[in-house]
């Protein structure tokens, strides 16, 4: 973690390699920011790649759903701290 900029999370499942789920936010002008989240997965033996491969489609949806929503919340939080601080 990079406070402000870098999170990356390991994956606990049991899956056939590693992976990792990483968010990185970087700074867009003065008030907007970009959100880049990434998936990175490091297969082990036969069924590495099979099953990368055969869930990609899914993890794309899935991910794709988080990273909206998480930008939704986050410009929702800040129009609130405006509205608070007028």
């Amino acid at each position: 973690m990079e406070p402000d900029h870098l999170l990356r999370l390991r994956a606990e499942m049991k899956v056939p390699g590693r992976a990792w789920l990483q968010f990185e936010v970087m700074p867009r002008g003065t008030d907007a920011s970009v959100l880049i989240q990434t998936a990175f997965f490091a297969p082990t033996g036969l069924s590495g790649l099979p099953y990368w491969y055969a869930l990609y489609p899914i993890h794309v949806r899935i991910f794709s759903g988080m990273a909206h929503a998480l930008a939704r919340r986050a410009e929702a939080a800040a129009l609130n701290r405006q509205v608070v601080l007028q």
